[in-house]
């Protein structure tokens, strides 16, 4: 009988406080527990109060790290056969509830519901310490660990603490090198469904999080929010050591190992170490030969896209970064930065061994190889030595024939764009140094 009310719709057991029906009794009785905030059935374990048997049932499975539910298509585990209902959408693609605002699909009721509070702004759940509000009561739940310091779910292998069990979940493939999420169009795989996402957008160019000030796109609403720092000047992340202010906790966790000298990213074939594993990437090139970014003017190939775009205003003439004291322009903010010491006289980076100073600690690096005699990077034609890779690198065109640097008025080809910058001075007629003693111009 309650069964065909499913199919009826009758509903003859209607809540007194707030209207709710529902098709037997026993789920009014249960469903006035949210009213009355009785909790009968109580975890052994840590306390808590369910309204439910099954409720409790499956929360003691966070106790006992049972997950009797499993995916068939990745092995991942579940406590609930509902969660495990709402994962397996994430291998079909399905997000049968969609928001009518925006489109946006979700797995679950829920999470619509949560989201749908973006568009109203709507934010019930107010933190007591902070003021910052949340669309649910389980994000509230989770923030407030960040006021108390409660990290409840610990890695067995490295004793790494965590506000969420998820988190745990993913840390743990570290450990087992388990990455279940395979991109379809590259085979890339990720320890994390949310990861995954967020790379397919490098494939299809989606950039969903746009900046109101600048129209720039992002694939994430983090990278959104930390970009926005950028107009409005905020830096609310602060180095103890220096002073120095960054726009993302992660900017400032990987400088304070400036400080620390940690540098926990290990090159496999020469044993440099790297303070973030971005460096360590795009250093394994060197070995490697990879130079996947390509200049389409030139064809000059790099290891990253940041010494690309940097390379490219050698043929845009773009020097974005000016001094305000001569004009100069500059193609990168560091050499503005050690042009700008000029004026002041400031070299901070001293040779211990003769008291050199120097604006760059690169260049001090290379200088202290002319006490040490050092020379690390050796051409594989000839065998010679060099003190600094740059130096390898003109010295290589001698044997490749290479003239990359060419004169737009005669077509003179040249190994070093400094030697191009003097040469064109013969057809500019330009006579910068003079003689004061002679009042004579040198040729």
């Amino acid at each position: 009988m309650a069964h065909q009310r499913v199919h009826t719709g009758e509903r003859p057991f209607t809540c007194s406080d707030c209207g709710r029906g529902f098709t037997c009794s026993s789920q009014l009785k249960i469903h006035q527990r949210v009213h009355t905030g009785e909790r009968p059935f109580t975890c052994s374990d840590c306390g808590k109060g369910f309204t439910r048997s099954s409720h409790l049932q499956s929360h003691q499975r966070v106790h006992t790290g049972e997950r009797p539910f499993t995916c068939s298509v990745c092995g991942k585990g579940f406590a609930q056969s509902s969660t495990l209902i709402a994962h397996q959408q994430v291998h079909t693609g399905q997000r049968p509830f969609t928001c009518s605002d925006c489109g946006k699909g979700f797995t679950t009721s829920s999470t619509l519901m949560a989201h749908q509070q973006v568009h109203t702004g709507e934010r019930p759940f107010t933190c007591s310490d902070c003021g910052k509000g949340f669309t649910c009561s389980s994000q509230l739940k989770i923030h407030q660990r960040v006021h108390t310091g409660e990290r409840p779910f610990t890695c067995s292998d490295c004793g790494k603490g965590f506000t969420r069990s998820s988190h745990l979940q993913s840390h743990q493939r570290v450990h087992t090198g388990e990455r279940p999420f395979t991109c379809s169009v590259c085979g890339k795989g990720f320890n994390r469904s949310s990861n995954l996402i967020v790379h397919q957008r490098v494939h299809t160019g989606q950039r969903p999080f746009t900046c109101s000030d600048c129209g720039k796109g992002f694939t994430r609403s983090s990278d959104l929010m930390a970009h926005q720092r950028v107009h409005t000047g905020e830096r609310p992340f602060t180095c103890s050591d220096c002073g120095k202010g960054f726009t993302c906790s992660s900017q400032l966790k990987i400088h304070q190992r400036v400080h620390t000298g940690e540098r926990p990213f290990t090159c496999s074939d020469c044993g440099k170490g790297f303070i973030c594993s971005f460096q360590l990437k795009i250093h394994q090139r060197v070995h490697t030969g990879e130079r996947p970014f390509t200049c389409s003017d030139c064809g000059k190939g790099f290891t990253c896209s940041s010494q690309l775009k940097i390379h490219q205003r050698v043929h845009t003439g773009e020097r974005p970064f000016t001094c305000s004291d001569c004009g100069k322009g500059f193609t990168r903010s560091s050499h503005l930065q050690s042009h700008q010491q000029g004026h002041t006289g400031e070299r901070p980076f001293t040779c211990s061994v003769c008291g050199k100073g120097f604006t760059r600690s690169s260049t001090l690096i290379a200088h202290r190889r002319v006490h040490t005699g050092e020379r690390p990077f050796t051409c594989s034609d000839c065998g010679k030595g060099f003190s600094c890779s740059s130096q390898l690198k003109v010295h290589q065109r001698i044997h490749t024939g290479e003239w990359p640097f060419t004169c737009s008025e005669c077509g003179k080809g040249f190994t070093r764009s400094s030697q191009l910058k003097v040469h064109q001075r013969v057809h500019s007629g330009e006579k910068p140094f003079t003689c004061s003693s002679l009042n004579y111009t040198s040729e």
